[in-house]
């Protein structure tokens, strides 16, 4: 019989290996903006493309191997000690004596620092009576200076030579240099590695370690040293909500940055430890019903950076919000997008800005950090008009004038988000559905912050959200199977994009919809094509581009599920808020409480727990945030 099979080598030649990007869902982060550590479960790190200590967009360390003479290492325990410290308990087992009991164990246990990492291995040995020898403990370190992107993209390290001295290394990665003191130790130089090796006798507790210092001169932003503005809701009777709200305000913790202008959340790790607009808004708005600082540093710091000029190559405009904020310009995609270092292209941080100074206003925002802020309120809602609606039609859409930016430029931004029930994809520029929605609340709380501190034009504001309002209401309307919905987006034809997206959950609240209209929406979201039983899917099932481990084509964000969580306790759909709060909870609980940025649109009739996205951000800013909603939502 002929074999029909394809030899490795065939196979290989056919489809030449491509750089792919790391996958993180099995790894562990310790995290404290702008710093970060990331390793395997037993605390080794060099087996994945992103372990390593980072600190901002640079990596300065990528791998840390521990061994000891005479033993394996063997994991037994991962115990984290907070969001900034993680303990790895492991057994030396050649070391033991006769008996099954384990008689030597390791702990290691790591602490980031916003300026560093710290090591330290305690070695507890209940033989040391009768084997008074020597315990020989060697660490390998290999100093790296690979970037952000580099790592992101699925390339390899990038070494530097490093300088040894008494009991310690220096190196320097990038423009960021390391200081590596280990007390005791003795240290050379390996074939790039910096290696430490201590040699005390066994005793009932031995403990060593080392320390990586890191300066960052020309870091764009730092991490805060301040007290921590918010904290965990007192009085949470459901066990699993208050475990969530307790894991994602230490992390959210560990994500503060800071600028001159304030206080503010990092994205989140690994790939977004900076300012983000959208981001940074969205889960500065969360806290609110906890904390209002966050948004007003938040705010702040937003509109030291709003948009003076027109540039096409960094998607700059007088008024707009910016997108993302980098030390260096960064490749996306293997280097077919390239986005500056201040990067203005999204289409929706204006207008979200503006409803987060609202909010954080009747939140409790005092008086006189709203009114300082009033003239960034009207150079951006000035944007929406003149800028955000380009071709003057009364909707606000967006297009990638460069060439070499973001495709998309709302929040679903990859280059697949935005397509029709067939899997086609739509052509820009494209009037998303939730934009419209956030600009028109922005007017109208625009033109309500106007009024309460005595500026002109509030009335001109609620008449261009009255228009957008009709516009919305003539151009966005589909009918299916099941009933009405609106669709995810205009194309560049002005046809309404007939895809049943998350997107519509956006609206809720807003004020562009009708109470009758907000009825039907509030409906859709949690019918059994969108919500999963772990919160609600971005595309429905009954598209044909649906998968449910499409990065937004049917996986679930927790963000996405909270803002409309937030949107249907606002407009008074409290059954469906609770329904969908009560799905994210489930998730929340299968993630251990650190709620990944993403994670599989699978059907909760089918599974116990959603499959992991294996390439999500964890911890993120907003799915940490997104608790709030939740609580608010169940209380």
């Amino acid at each position: 019989m002929t074999s029909t099979s394809t030899a490795p080598t065939e196979l290989a030649a056919a489809h030449p290996a491509v750089p792919l990007q790391p996958l993180l869902h099995d790894e562990v982060a310790v995290i404290a903006a702008p710093t970060q550590a990331w390793s395997g479960r037993d605390g080794a790190m060099g087996a994945n493309p992103v372990h390593g200590y980072w600190t901002g967009d640079q990596r300065f360390v990528s791998a840390v191997r521990v061994s000891v003479e005479g033993t394996e290492v063997e994991a037994i325990a991962t115990v984290p000690a907070g969001a900034r410290e993680v303990v790895f308990t492991g057994l030396l087992r050649g070391l033991d004596g006769a008996g099954a009991d384990p008689d030597v164990r390791l702990d290691r246990r790591r602490t980031v620092r916003i300026d560093g990492v710290a090591e330290r291995l305690c070695v507890r040995d209940r033989l040391r009576a009768t084997d008074p020898g020597p315990l020989v403990v060697t660490v390998r370190i290999t100093p790296d200076a690979a970037g952000m992107d580099a790592v992101k993209g699925g390339r390899g390290p990038e070494p530097v030579d490093a300088e040894a001295s008494v009991h310690g290394a220096s190196w320097t990665s990038g423009s960021v240099r390391v200081r590596l003191d280990a007390p005791g130790a003795e240290v050379r130089i390996d074939d790039g590695d910096v290696v430490l090796r201590w040699t005390p006798h066994r005793a009932g507790e031995v403990v060593l370690g080392w320390d990586c210092a890191v300066e960052t001169p020309d870091a764009v932003v730092r991490g805060a040293t301040t007290a921590r503005p918010f904290h965990a809701p007192d009085g949470v009777r459901d066990d699993r909500l208050r475990r969530w709200l307790e894991r994602a305000t230490d992390d959210l913790d560990a994500l503060r940055l800071v600028r001159p202008e304030g206080e503010f959340l990092a994205a989140g790790a690994p790939w977004f430890f900076t300012l983000f607009g959208r981001d940074s808004i969205w889960a500065a708005r969360f806290l609110l019903p906890v904390d209002t600082s966050t948004a007003g540093g938040t705010l702040r710091v937003l509109a030291a950076l709003q948009g003076s000029v027109d540039d096409p190559a960094t998607a700059e405009q007088p008024g707009k919000i910016m997108h993302e904020l980098r030390q260096a310009s960064l490749p996306v995609d293997n280097d077919e997008i390239s986005l500056p270092p201040l990067y203005y292209g999204t289409v929706d941080a204006t207008a979200l800005w503006v409803c987060l100074l609202h909010d954080a206003w009747r939140a409790g925002l005092p008086d006189a950090e709203v009114e300082a802020l009033l003239p960034t309120l009207e150079r951006a809602l000035a944007w929406m008009r003149d800028h955000g609606d380009a071709d003057g039609d009364g909707l606000l859409e967006y297009v990638d004038e460069s060439g070499r930016g973001l495709a998309n430029q709302g929040w679903k931004d990859s280059g697949d988000s935005v397509q029709w029930r067939d899997g086609s994809l739509a052509d820009g520029p494209i009037a998303l559905c939730e934009v419209q929605g956030y600009a028109h609340e922005a007017a109208v709380h625009g033109a309500d912050l106007l009024d309460a501190f005595g500026r002109d034009g509030a009335d001109a504001w609620r008449t261009w959200a009255a228009r957008l309002a009709e516009r919305f209401r003539a151009s966005f309307w589909l009918t299916d199977d099941i009933g009405r919905y609106p669709a995810i987006a205009l194309d560049a034809r002005k046809r309404p994009v007939d895809s049943v997206t998350s997107n519509i959950g956006h609206l809720l609240g807003t004020g562009l919809l009708t109470p009758d209209e907000e009825a039907v929406v509030a409906a859709r979201v949690v019918s059994p094509d969108l919500a999963s039983g772990f919160g609600l899917r971005t595309l429905s099932t009954t598209a044909a581009g649906y998968w449910p481990l499409s990065y937004h084509g049917g996986t679930v964000w927790a963000h996405d599920t909270a803002v409309v969580i937030a949107g249907l306790t606002r407009s008074g759909h409290h059954v469906e808020a609770r329904t969908l709060a009560e799905q994210l909870l489930a998730a929340a609980v299968a993630f251990d409480f650190r709620m990944p940025e993403l994670h599989a649109g699978d059907d909760a009739s089918e599974v116990a727990r959603p499959a992991p996205y294996p390439a999500a951000c964890r911890p993120q800013a907003w799915s940490a945030a997104a608790a709030f909603p939740v609580w608010v939502a169940l209380r």
